[in-house]
């Protein structure tokens, strides 16, 4: 879509009226213009306009004077338009629909209808949980677009959600900067991933006593990691510290070496309800802590109107949970 100032320099090459034109002038001269041009007539098109034939004589004076063009002929008889006239017809109603446009933008702005938002997410527990955020915003919301953005630690994430580049995260943060808002959207436990023969791999549950001597699979010791600091808070309570023989840099990862029967891993509960592994068998871990939250995070401060919006979709879609 062309716009008027695209227009003018060609309609008016060589002349005063593209380096006088009044950019800042109020659309009012325009759509004068326009009806005029429609009706051909002053009386007629001031009658639409909702005003008297002197002002509207003035609005068109004042867009001839601004543009050093005569842009109608008039005589007592009849009203025309002139070449220069005719041929800013259809810049002057573009100008107006992008005027249109620019409003309808920013009154949906304003209202969370449009808007972009980052969003930033750790490891297979979250995955299904983003798939069906992000299926009611944009079937809600299509003006709305998130980014992703995965970590593949949670403590990174907080820090991006702290310093402003990301707008919203989900994860297991065992605790949060005073600048950051969260709810909790389910609640997460300890479960075992091991090959499925396994000679534990049939029982409803598993202390970490009974797997003292087992090779484990880690993600890197990271600050902040819910799993990895249970695992050996647990295995310490039972009396060992656990022997872990490979780390791996993400959860999928990690999978697969169960699935291959490199060893076993300390994960959550989510984890098999986000993807399918035929090789490993998810066996409960008994945990005299309890449950533990996922939580959805963003800064306490942030008054976006998009952000608003996707919280109160998420609180629709998660309502808050219990252990």
């Amino acid at each position: 879509m062309h716009t008027l100032h695209e227009y003018l320099p060609v309609l008016f090459e060589g002349t005063a009226a593209f380096h006088d034109w009044d950019t800042d002038m109020d659309t009012k001269h325009i759509r004068a213009f326009l009806v005029l041009a429609e009706e051909l007539h002053f009386g007629r098109a001031a009658e639409r306009l909702h005003m008297t034939q002197p002002p509207l004589s003035r609005l068109i004076r004042g867009l001839e004077s601004d543009m050093s063009a005569q842009l109608f002929e008039r005589s007592t008889r009849s009203v025309r338009l002139t070449p220069a006239g005719q041929a800013l017809i259809e810049p002057a109603r573009d100008i107006l629909m992008s005027h249109r446009l620019a409003d309808s933008a920013v009154q949906a702005a304003g209202k969370g209808e449009v808007g972009h938002l980052r969003l930033g997410f750790t490891g297979i527990a979250t995955h299904k949980l983003i798939g069906r955020l992000l299926k009611l915003v944009r079937g809600t919301h299509p003006g709305i677009h998130l980014s992703l953005q995965s970590a593949s630690f949670a403590l990174p994430a907080i820090d991006s959600v702290a310093d402003g580049s990301m707008d919203l995260a989900f994860g297991l943060w065992p605790f949060v900067p005073q600048s950051i808002e969260t709810r909790v959207v389910a609640q997460e436990s300890l479960v075992v991933a091991m090959h499925r023969e396994h000679a534990l791999a049939g029982r409803e549950s598993v202390s970490m006593s009974e797997l003292e001597g087992e090779h484990f699979i880690t993600l890197p010791p990271n600050p902040g990691s819910t799993t990895i600091e249970r695992l050996y808070a647990l295995s310490q309570a039972a009396g060992f510290n656990p022997t872990v023989i490979q780390v791996a840099p993400d959860t999928w990862t990690i999978l697969s070496l169960v699935g291959a029967e490199i060893g076993c891993s300390v994960t959550v509960s989510s984890v098999p309800q986000n993807a399918s592994f035929p090789n490993i068998a998810f066996v409960p871990l008994e945990d005299p802590k309890g449950p533990f939250p996922l939580l959805m995070a963003w800064r306490r401060n942030d008054v976006s109107p998009a952000l608003a919006e996707v919280l109160r979709l998420a609180q629709q879609l998660f309502p808050t949970a219990v252990p």
